[in-house]
Protein backbone atom coordinates (compact mmCIF):
# COMPACT_ATOMS: atom_id res chain seq x y z
CA UNK A 1 0.00 0.00 0.00
CA UNK A 2 1.22 3.39 -0.65
CA UNK A 3 -1.56 5.49 0.30
CA UNK A 4 -0.33 7.65 3.61
CA UNK A 5 -2.26 11.05 3.24
CA UNK A 6 -5.55 11.80 2.57
CA UNK A 7 -6.28 14.79 1.93
CA UNK A 8 -10.22 16.64 1.24
CA UNK A 9 -11.33 20.14 0.98
CA UNK A 10 -14.78 22.11 1.04
CA UNK A 11 -15.25 25.55 0.42
CA UNK A 12 -17.54 26.79 3.56
CA UNK A 13 -20.28 29.82 3.04
CA UNK A 14 -19.18 31.47 6.26
CA UNK A 15 -16.63 33.59 7.85
CA UNK A 16 -13.22 32.14 9.16
CA UNK A 17 -14.05 32.84 12.58
CA UNK A 18 -17.14 31.08 12.59
CA UNK A 19 -15.60 27.92 10.90
CA UNK A 20 -12.86 27.90 13.43
CA UNK A 21 -15.54 27.94 16.09
CA UNK A 22 -17.27 24.58 14.95
CA UNK A 23 -13.69 23.15 15.05
CA UNK A 24 -12.36 23.80 18.10
CA UNK A 25 -15.42 23.64 20.24
CA UNK A 26 -15.28 19.90 21.09
CA UNK A 27 -19.19 20.22 21.70
CA UNK A 28 -19.87 21.89 18.41
CA UNK A 29 -17.17 19.55 17.01
CA UNK A 30 -19.33 16.96 18.12
CA UNK A 31 -22.42 17.55 17.24
CA UNK A 32 -21.62 17.03 13.12
CA UNK A 33 -18.56 14.77 14.19
CA UNK A 34 -20.46 12.27 16.05
CA UNK A 35 -18.75 12.49 19.41
CA UNK A 36 -19.38 13.59 22.55
CA UNK A 37 -16.38 14.76 24.39
CA UNK A 38 -16.05 15.12 28.42
CA UNK A 39 -14.27 18.67 28.06
CA UNK A 40 -12.59 21.33 25.31
CA UNK A 41 -9.54 20.64 23.07
CA UNK A 42 -6.45 22.27 24.22
CA UNK A 43 -2.70 21.95 22.87
CA UNK A 44 -1.16 19.13 24.01
CA UNK A 45 -3.99 17.82 25.84
CA UNK A 46 -6.01 14.36 25.54
CA UNK A 47 -9.83 14.83 25.00
CA UNK A 48 -11.42 11.99 25.31
CA UNK A 49 -15.39 11.24 24.10
CA UNK A 50 -17.98 8.30 23.01
CA UNK A 51 -19.33 7.63 19.44
CA UNK A 52 -22.68 8.77 18.92
CA UNK A 53 -24.62 9.82 16.08
CA UNK A 54 -23.95 12.96 14.10
CA UNK A 55 -27.00 15.49 14.34
CA UNK A 56 -26.70 14.88 10.23
CA UNK A 57 -26.96 11.31 10.33
CA UNK A 58 -29.63 9.04 9.10
CA UNK A 59 -31.56 6.55 10.70
CA UNK A 60 -29.81 3.83 8.30
CA UNK A 61 -26.40 5.21 8.83
CA UNK A 62 -26.90 4.87 12.83
CA UNK A 63 -28.05 1.51 12.68
CA UNK A 64 -25.67 0.15 10.75
CA UNK A 65 -22.83 2.36 12.72
CA UNK A 66 -20.04 0.02 13.83
CA UNK A 67 -18.46 2.26 16.34
CA UNK A 68 -21.48 3.74 18.28
CA UNK A 69 -20.21 4.02 21.93
CA UNK A 70 -17.15 3.47 21.56
CA UNK A 71 -14.29 5.55 22.90
CA UNK A 72 -12.58 7.64 20.78
CA UNK A 73 -9.42 10.06 22.21
CA UNK A 74 -7.84 12.59 20.49
CA UNK A 75 -4.62 13.84 21.28
CA UNK A 76 -4.45 17.48 20.69
CA UNK A 77 -1.55 18.68 19.25
CA UNK A 78 -1.45 22.54 17.54
CA UNK A 79 -4.50 24.70 18.39
CA UNK A 80 -3.55 28.31 16.10
CA UNK A 81 -6.45 30.07 15.96
CA UNK A 82 -7.81 31.16 13.66
CA UNK A 83 -5.92 28.74 10.61
CA UNK A 84 -4.64 25.62 12.06
CA UNK A 85 -5.96 22.59 14.26
CA UNK A 86 -4.61 19.33 14.07
CA UNK A 87 -4.40 16.00 16.98
CA UNK A 88 -3.45 12.47 16.72
CA UNK A 89 -5.96 9.73 16.62
CA UNK A 90 -6.01 5.64 16.68
CA UNK A 91 -8.04 4.41 13.73
CA UNK A 92 -10.85 2.13 15.27
CA UNK A 93 -10.00 -0.25 12.89
CA UNK A 94 -8.90 -3.57 13.83
CA UNK A 95 -9.38 -2.95 16.91
CA UNK A 96 -10.30 -5.28 19.70
CA UNK A 97 -13.27 -4.35 22.43
CA UNK A 98 -9.88 -5.33 24.79
CA UNK A 99 -7.45 -2.95 22.93
CA UNK A 100 -6.91 0.94 24.22
CA UNK A 101 -6.53 3.45 22.28
CA UNK A 102 -3.10 4.17 22.51
CA UNK A 103 -1.90 2.71 19.78
CA UNK A 104 -0.09 4.13 16.66
CA UNK A 105 -1.88 7.12 15.39
CA UNK A 106 -2.08 8.98 12.54
CA UNK A 107 -2.32 12.95 12.29
CA UNK A 108 -5.33 14.82 11.29
CA UNK A 109 -4.48 18.76 10.21
CA UNK A 110 -7.72 21.09 9.48
CA UNK A 111 -6.19 24.76 7.90
CA UNK A 112 -8.66 27.34 7.25
CA UNK A 113 -8.03 30.19 4.24
CA UNK A 114 -10.59 32.30 3.52
CA UNK A 115 -11.70 32.63 0.48
CA UNK A 116 -14.15 34.86 -1.94
CA UNK A 117 -17.20 32.60 -1.21
CA UNK A 118 -16.51 32.31 2.69
CA UNK A 119 -13.91 29.86 4.21
CA UNK A 120 -11.61 27.10 3.00
CA UNK A 121 -11.54 23.79 5.03
CA UNK A 122 -9.19 21.90 4.48
CA UNK A 123 -8.53 18.33 6.09
CA UNK A 124 -5.22 15.98 5.83
CA UNK A 125 -5.16 12.94 8.09
CA UNK A 126 -1.06 11.18 7.29
CA UNK A 127 0.30 8.77 9.14
CA UNK A 128 -1.41 5.22 7.74
CA UNK A 129 2.24 3.60 7.13
CA UNK A 130 2.70 3.26 11.01
CA UNK A 131 -0.28 1.48 11.77
CA UNK A 132 -0.13 -2.45 11.81
CA UNK A 133 -0.47 -3.88 8.16
CA UNK A 134 -3.09 -6.17 8.84
CA UNK A 135 -5.57 -2.98 9.25
CA UNK A 136 -3.73 -0.04 7.39
CA UNK A 137 -5.52 -0.27 4.35
CA UNK A 138 -9.06 -0.82 5.66
CA UNK A 139 -8.81 2.42 7.90
CA UNK A 140 -7.19 4.31 4.72
CA UNK A 141 -9.96 3.87 2.97
CA UNK A 142 -12.59 4.19 5.90
CA UNK A 143 -11.00 7.49 6.47
CA UNK A 144 -10.71 8.35 3.07
CA UNK A 145 -14.87 7.93 2.88
CA UNK A 146 -15.46 9.03 6.00
CA UNK A 147 -13.60 12.32 5.12
CA UNK A 148 -16.05 12.70 2.11
CA UNK A 149 -18.59 13.05 4.45
CA UNK A 150 -17.38 14.94 7.67
CA UNK A 151 -16.31 17.84 5.39
CA UNK A 152 -19.59 17.99 4.12
CA UNK A 153 -21.58 17.49 7.56
CA UNK A 154 -18.92 20.06 8.40
CA UNK A 155 -20.38 22.46 5.77
CA UNK A 156 -24.12 21.97 6.80
CA UNK A 157 -23.68 22.38 9.96
CA UNK A 158 -21.64 25.50 9.62
CA UNK A 159 -23.78 26.82 6.89
CA UNK A 160 -27.55 26.04 8.26
CA UNK A 161 -25.77 26.84 11.92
Amino acid sequence: MTEDRIEKSVVIRAPRDRVWKALTDSREFGRWFGVRFDGPFAARQTARGVIVPSEQATPEETAGHPYLGKEMVFHVERVEPPRRFSYRWEPLEGRTGAETAEGPSTLVEFTLDETPDGTRLTVIETGFSRLPAAHRKAAYDSHDGGWTIQVQRARVHIEQG
